[in-house]
């Protein structure tokens, strides 16, 4: 029962840590009017920071647990930080849609709409991509999407965090 409440704690606390810290990367992009440019970015530090995260989480366990770790014990720690930072970063987007910078989503679909016809696409072709793209923003299936895609790569990264970090009492003789 302490292995269990302890990794309660350490998925809460790295979940909330890589959540905001995810956030204040979107915020100081977004701040600095490269945020449409640089999205990318935002994306491969978060994976990093995940990963980071995933390590040092993992690692608290084994050490509260003398050394130990499973693989599905890592693997439940790795897939509840990532949950808990999909579930802020969902609490965010939305505040960020609507009520920081709703004008945002437009901005982008105009800048993306240009990449479009400088690629050399028909209107036809662009019309129809934008009609595409703003399905995907609506609440539903964009929370979908950010769950769906935390999950994905938090599962991932989890994977093969806990594969390197597992030990057991028989791995000691």
């Amino acid at each position: 029962m302490e292995n269990q409440a302890s990794s309660k704690s350490i998925i809460l606390n790295y979940g909330l840590y890589l959540g905001i810290i995810g956030i204040i990367l979107h915020l100081a992009l977004w701040a600095s009017g490269s945020l449409i440019d640089l999205n990318w970015i935002n994306t491969l530090v978060w994976f990093i920071l995940l990963i980071v995260f995933l390590v040092i989480g993992i690692n608290k366990f084994k050490e509260q647990t003398g050394g130990f770790i499973s693989w599905s014990q890592g693997l439940k720690i790795g897939m509840g930080i990532a949950m808990i930072s999909a579930i802020i970063t969902l609490i965010y987007t939305f505040l960020f849609m609507y009520v920081i910078d709703p004008g945002f989503q437009q901005q982008a679909m105009e800048v993306q709409q240009q990449k479009f016809l400088d690629a050399g696409m028909t209107e036809e072709q662009i019309e129809a991509s934008i009609e595409m793209g703003k399905k995907f923003q609506s609440p539903g299936v964009l929370s979908a999407i950010i769950l769906i895609w935390f999950a994905f790569l938090g599962f991932i990264g989890s994977a093969i965090v806990a594969a390197v970090m597992k030990k057991s009492e028989e791995d000691q003789y």
